[in-house]
């Protein structure tokens, strides 16, 4: 006889109480949080939460600001390219118009359902 239900993992505490989709992001959300991710001094997968927006290396002992869930979000990829791409020497409108053009084709990609919806 085939089973029934599915592994619940961490959600399981919740039983069948908020609905299949609050569990499943709450799940997602946990897996992110505890999640073990790479020092960007070190390079050591060492990197985990001290509290919310605050990432910390276990080895070298870096600590920095980061996103509640992950300490890398898309926002900060973003700035980090801007702020490349400035010292190696494009100018300010360059800058803005780069950007503008990103969110422009992410949108478009967005509603024409090409990415996967983040949780």
């Amino acid at each position: 006889m085939a089973k029934r239900t599915h592994k619940a993992g961490a959600t399981g505490r919740f039983g069948a109480r908020y609905g299949v989709s609050v569990r499943r992001n709450a799940g997602i959300a946990m897996k992110k949080k505890a999640t073990k991710y790479t020092c960007p001094v070190c390079h050591y997968p060492k990197v985990s939460r001290k509290s919310v927006g605050i990432w910390g290396c276990g080895k070298c002992g870096h600590t920095f600001a980061g996103g509640a869930w992950e300490p890398y979000t898309r926002a900060s990829d973003t700035n980090n390219r801007i702020i490349r791409r400035n010292t190696d020497g494009a100018t300010t409108a360059d800058m803005a118009f780069i950007a503008q053009q990103a969110a422009i084709e992410y949108e478009r990609a967005r509603t024409a359902g090409e990415l996967e919806e983040e949780e």
